[in-house]
């Protein structure tokens, strides 16, 4: 069974190695770089079997990418300090959104409204569309990509059908099939970024339920998860042309 490796970082400018991967499930270090073939040089190592072999990246690398702790300790933040983020960020906000469906939407009065009808009443004038409208009216920027499986959930038909809502306040609302997702081995979490300087986890429970809010800040996590979000606006597609790309599928 192939492992799944998550991209660290490198400080190559065209993209190319050296480079540090992570296995995700057991937590190992890959280091890709220019292979160590001088005879000499391979004598000098100590402990060098035959079917191993070394590679030799800058210093750098390893103190940019590579992990910094054996396990970290999560900093979590009460869900009033995360409300009021949207309040004090500086210049832009984006979240991805992986989940099939969240507990909140389903205690939402237009759930029960959406699975009985299909459609939605739509409240532009809600607390969230109104502080959106004051953030984007002062210039700032606020988007977020929602991942949808290959056959929609509920959940994420729901939330499909409320995004003109989000879109009217300001933000800038796309959509990415699972499938593309996963071929760009985007991660399976919720997050926010904040001014491109602070992460905010958004850690569920296995009935969708928000269990805690963790934030990130150390310099390399921030660079990864930024790099998570460009890709997937690369990859991503307007809510209104994924409307109609799912509507001409049937």
């Amino acid at each position: 069974m192939a492992r799944r490796l998550r991209f660290n970082g490198t400080d190559s400018k065209n993209g190319s190695c050296p480079a540090i991967h992570e296995d995700l499930d057991s937590g190992q270090v890959i280091v890709q770089g220019e292979q160590l073939t001088d005879l000499e040089d391979l004598a000098q190592l100590r402990h060098f079997g035959p079917a191993d072999a070394a590679v030799v990246v800058p210093r750098e690398l390893i103190v940019n990418h590579g992990p910094k702790e054996i396990d970290r300790v999560p900093k979590l933040i009460d869900l009033a300090e995360f409300r009021r983020l949207f309040e004090t960020f500086e210049h832009t906000a984006w979240r991805l959104e992986t989940r099939k469906g969240y507990s909140s939407d389903r205690e939402d009065p237009t759930y029960a409204e959406f699975v009985e009808t299909g459609g939605i009443t739509l409240d532009y004038d809600d607390e969230w569309s109104q502080n959106i409208r004051t953030q984007t009216e002062a210039g700032k920027t606020i988007g977020r990509v929602r991942i949808v499986d290959q056959q929609p959930t509920t959940g994420q038909l729901f939330l499909l059908t409320d995004a003109p809502r989000n879109a009217a306040a300001g933000e800038d609302m796309r959509y990415l099939w699972r499938s593309d997702a996963e071929a760009q081995r985007l991660p399976a979490e919720d997050f926010w970024i904040f001014d491109s300087r602070l992460i905010v986890l958004l850690n569920f429970d296995d009935d969708d339920v928000l269990h805690d809010v963790e934030v990130i800040t150390e310099p390399a996590e921030v660079l990864r998860y930024c790099q998570v979000r460009d890709a997937a606006m690369h990859h991503a597609v307007p809510y209104d042309q994924f409307a109609a790309q799912l509507s001409a599928n049937g």
